[in-house]
C-alpha cells in the first residue's frame, strides 16, 4: 500500500497535473478532452490517496510467528482441510488487503475463513455455499516460525 500510495503522489499525480496545466492554457475546456479526462483522473488519484492514507493510519501489523496458541486457527495460519470429496486443500488466513487466491490465502472476513476461525485439527466446520452446507474436516495447522 505504501508503494502504490508513493506512485499515485510523487509519480502518477504530477504527471497529469502538467496535462493538465498545458490542456488548461489551450482556450476553451469544455471540449478539451485532455482537460477533462486530467480532471477526472485527478479526481480518482485524490479518491485512492485519501482512502490509502486512512488504511495505512489504521493498518496494524501481526506477525503470526508470535502467536502463541499453534494448535487452533487464527489470523496467518495455514491450514489444510478436506473436503466432501476427499480433496486436500491449503489456505493461508491473511488481511484484507494482502488476500490472492491464487497464492493460496484468503481474508480472514472471508466466509472459508470464518468457517475455520478457532477450529483444532480433527475438527468439522460448516461452510453455507451456493450449493447448500458444506463440510470441511482440518487436517492440519501451522504458523510461520
Amino acid at each position: 500500500m505504501r508503494e502504490e500510495l508513493r506512485v499515485l503522489l510523487y509519480e502518477e499525480r504530477p504527471k497529469i497535473v502538467e496535462i493538465v496545466s498545458w490542456a488548461a492554457g489551450n482556450g476553451d475546456r469544455s471540449e478539451n478532452g485532455d482537460y477533462l479526462y486530467g480532471k477526472r483522473r485527478l479526481r480518482e488519484i485524490d479518491r485512492r490517496v485519501r482512502f490509502l492514507s486512512k488504511r495505512l493510519d489504521q493498518a496494524v501489523i501481526v506477525d503470526p510467528a508470535a502467536q502463541p496458541v499453534r494448535d487452533r486457527v487464527f489470523f496467518g495460519a495455514s491450514v489444510t482441510y478436506i473436503d466432501e470429496d476427499d480433496a486436500e486443500h491449503r489456505i493461508t488466513i491473511t488481511g484484507c488487503d494482502e488476500a490472492d487466491l491464487s497464492r493460496g490465502e484468503v481474508s480472514l472476513v472471508s466466509p472459508i475463513a470464518r468457517a475455520l476461525m478457532r477450529g483444532r485439527i480433527g475438527d468439522e466446520v460448516s461452510l453455507q455455499t451456493p450449493k447448500g452446507t458444506a463440510f470441511l474436516e482440518i487436517a492440519a495447522i501451522s504458523y510461520p516460525d
